[in-house]
C-alpha cells in the first residue's frame, strides 16, 4: 500500500502534499515521522546536487538564467526520487526522533538505547561529500536531533511544559552561559534568552558560504577593529522602523564557549553597555538597556527578549 504522506515520489513543488504532511506531523504519527525523515533526506540530496552544480562551469553558450532555473527544478525532483530509494539518513532520523517522542510520552527506551548503541549519523554518509555540504548537512541534522540528547532530562521534569528543542538548547549552552555569568554578573538565563532570540533556538545560526558554523550566537558584527575570523551573510536591519535585508560581516568563533566569552567582554568593556550591566538583575531593565544601547535595530527587540526569558526558559 502506498503511504499517502510519503512525498518522496511526488512532484517536488507540490505545496498541497507538503501541507498535508505538515498537518499530519502535528499528530506525531509514525507515518508522518517517516515521511518527514524522507523529506529531510531529499533536502540533503538537493544540497549535494547544488554543490556539484556550483563546482561545474556555468558559462557555456547554452547557459542562462532560465536554464539555471529549470536545472534547479530538475535537481529538486531528482532529490525526491533519490530519497525514495534512501541513502540511510531517513533511518537515522526515524530512530532519533522516535526516541524523542517516546521520552516525551514516558515510554521506555529501546533495547539499542539501553545498551548505549550510537544513534549518530554514520560517518560514511558525510565523508564522501564536499566539506561545505557535509557541514551544512551536519548542522541541519544536529538541529533536528539535538533534543534527543536531553530527552531523558526533559521527560523527568513532569511538571514542565518546556518543548524539547528549548530544553535541549538550554542544556547544551548552559555551561558556557554560567561561565560568562561569573565574569559579567548577568544571569545565565538572560544570556541564553538572547542567544535564543538571535538564533531562533539554534535553528538560524550564522554560517559561512561553505556551510561552516560561525558559532556566533549573539549576532555580533565584525566591526571595531575585530581581528578574528569573519563570516558574511544576509541579515535584516530596521531602518526608520522598516525591515531591510543587507549583507553584513559577523564575527566567527571556534566554539560556543568563545562566543560567550566574547559577548561577555563586549558588554563588560564597551561603555555603551554600562547601563545594561547596572540593571543586569532585572529582566525588563536588561532587555530595554540592550535596545537603548543600540544592540539591535529591531524596535521590538526588548519585548521579544523579555518574553523569551520570562516565558520560555526554565529557572
Amino acid at each position: 500500500m502506498v503511504n499517502p504522506l510519503d512525498t518522496s515520489n511526488s512532484f517536488a513543488l507540490d505545496v498541497k502534499g507538503v501541507n498535508e504532511l505538515r498537518q499530519a506531523a502535528k499528530q506525531n504519527s509514525p507515518e508522518a515521522l517517516k515521511a518527514t525523515a524522507k523529506q529531510f533526506e531529499a533536502l540533503f540530496m538537493n544540497m549535494v546536487l547544488k554543490s556539484m552544480r556550483d563546482a561545474s562551469p556555468q558559462d557555456g553558450i547554452f547557459d542562462s538564467q532560465q536554464s539555471k532555473m529549470y536545472t534547479s527544478m530538475l535537481d529538486q525532483q531528482l532529490s525526491q526520487n533519490m530519497a525514495s530509494r534512501g541513502v540511510g539518513l531517513a533511518d537515522v532520523l526515524i530512530r532519533q526522533l522516535s526516541n524523542v517522542v517516546n521520552a516525551q510520552n514516558g515510554a521506555m527506551p529501546s533495547l539499542n538505547e539501553q545498551e548505549g548503541e550510537s544513534q549518530a549519523l554514520p560517518s560514511q554518509s558525510l565523508s564522501r561529500l564536499p566539506s561545505g555540504v557535509a557541514a551544512q548537512a551536519a548542522a541541519a541534522l544536529s538541529t533536528i536531533t539535538a533534543p534527543s540528547a536531553s530527552s531523558a532530562a526533559a521527560a523527568s521534569r513532569s511538571n514542565s511544559s518546556q518543548p524539547a528543542h528549548i530544553a535541549a538548547f538550554q542544556q547544551r549552552l548552559a555551561p558556557h552561559a554560567e561561565e560568562a555569568s561569573r565574569t559579567t554578573g548577568i544571569p545565565a538565563k538572560f544570556m541564553l534568552g538572547q542567544a535564543a532570540l538571535e538564533t531562533g533556538w539554534g535553528r538560524r545560526e550564522i554560517v559561512g558560504a561553505d556551510g561552516t558554523n560561525s558559532h556566533n550566537l549573539f549576532g555580533i558584527k565584525a566591526t571595531g577593529g575585530w581581528k578574528g575570523k569573519v563570516v558574511e551573510t544576509a541579515t535584516t536591519e530596521y531602518i526608520n522602523g522598516v525591515p531591510q535585508t543587507r549583507m553584513e560581516k559577523f564575527r566567527a568563533y571556534d566554539s560556543y564557549a568563545d562566543a560567550f566569552r566574547d559577548y561577555a567582554n563586549l558588554l563588560r568593556n564597551n561603555p555603551r553597555y554600562q547601563h545594561v550591566l547596572a540593571n543586569s538583575q532585572d529582566v525588563t531593565g536588561f532587555a530595554q538597556g540592550l535596545q537603548k544601547a543600540g544592540y539591535a535595530t529591531d524596535p521590538n527587540y526588548a519585548a521579544k527578549l523579555t518574553r523569551i526569558i520570562t516565558q520560555s526558559l526554565s529557572t
